[in-house]
C-alpha cells in the first residue's frame, strides 16, 4: 500500500477510493517493490516515518526512528506536561531525526526543547523536521561525551531524555535494512559493553538537570540491570526503574536528579 502510493505519488491509498492509475506506474511499482525487496529501508523509500503523531523528514545516513522509542519520548511528554506555572525546558541528546524533541513539542506545546547530535547530517534533517515549531524547539551540533555540553544550561533542565547509541561491538544488527543503511555510529555505543555513550549521557544528565529533573534513556532489552547500575554509581540520582516498552522488552531507564 505505501509502495503504491508513493508510485501514485499520493499521500495516502484508500482502495475503497482509487485513484486513477497514471501511464508508467507499472514500472515505477516494480522498482520500488525491488528496493524494499533488497532490503533497503521503507522509510528510505517513501522518505518518511510516523513517529507518535508526527510525520518525519528521513534521509539515508541519519538514524531512522523505531516504534519501541515512542515510549521513552512518552515518559519526556509526561514529565514536561506535569510542570505548571513555568516552561519546561526539555534536552534530547543523541537526537538523529529530531523523532523525540519533535514530538515532545507537538504534544507540550509549553515546553521549550533542545535537540543535540554530534553528526552534521543529523541535525541538519532534525533542523528540518523541527521547523514548524518555530523558535519553540531548535537543534545544536555537539558531542556528548563533550565535558562543555551545554554548560550554560548546567542545572537548569527539566528533562534530559536520549536515544544514544548503545549496541555493543560483538552484536552486530540481523537485518540489513539496520546494519547496512543506519550509520554504525548512530548504532554503536563504544566500549566493550557498547554503553560508553549511554556512560556519557548520564554524566551530561548529572550536570543538565536541576534538582527533581528527570532523566529518560533508551537502552537495549538486556542492559536494564548494567544501566540501573551505571545510573546508581553516579551517585547523582535517585532510584533509577527500568521500564518496558510496548512488547514488555526491557526499553529504558528513568531516574531523578537529587
Amino acid at each position: 500500500m505505501a509502495l503504491a502510493a508513493r508510485a501514485l505519488g499520493v499521500e495516502r491509498l484508500t482502495l475503497a477510493v482509487p485513484p486513477p492509475v497514471p501511464a508508467g506506474f507499472t514500472e515505477r511499482y516494480r522498482a520500488l517493490v525491488a528496493r524494499r525487496a533488497a532490503r533497503e529501508p521503507l522509510q528510505h523509500i517513501l522518505g518518511f516515518a510516523w513517529f507518535r503523531h508526527v510525520r518525519l523528514l528521513v534521509r539515508p545516513g541519519v538514524f531512522v526512528p523505531r516504534p519501541e522509542t515512542e515510549v521513552v519520548a512518552g515518559a519526556a511528554i509526561d514529565e514536561a506536561r506535569s510542570i505548571i506555572g513555568r516552561t519546561p525546558l526539555v534536552v534530547d541528546l543523541c537526537t538523529g531525526t529530531g523523532a523525540i524533541a519533535a514530538s515532545v513539542a507537538d504534544e507540550v506545546p509549553t515546553a521549550s526543547v533542545i535537540a543535540v547530535d554530534a553528526e552534521p547530517a543529523a541535525v541538519d534533517l532534525a533542523r528540518t523536521n523541527l521547523a514548524a515549531f518555530d523558535d519553540r524547539a531548535r537543534a545544536e551540533l555537539a558531542d556528548v561525551t563533550a565535558s562543555g555540553l551545554l554548560a550554560e544550561l548546567a542545572g537548569c533542565v527539566d528533562v534530559l531524555v536520549s536515544n544514544p547509541p548503545y549496541i555493543p561491538p560483538d552484536a552486530v544488527p540481523v537485518d540489513p535494512e539496520v546494519h547496512e543503511h543506519d550509520p554504525a555510529r548512530a548504532l554503536y555505543g563504544g566500549g566493550a559493553d557498547g554503553l560508553d555513550v549511554p556512560r556519557a549521557v548520564i554524566a551530561a544528565a548529572r550536570r543538565l538537570l536541576r534538582s527533581g529533573g528527570l532523566l529518560a534513556m533508551e537502552h537495549g532489552d538486556e542492559q536494564g540491570p548494567s544501566v540501573r547500575e551505571l545510573v546508581e554509581s553516579d551517585g547523582g540520582f535517585d532510584r533509577p526503574q527500568t521500564r518496558q516498552d510496548l512488547t514488555g522488552r526491557d526499553r529504558y531507564v528513568i531516574a531523578r536528579r537529587l
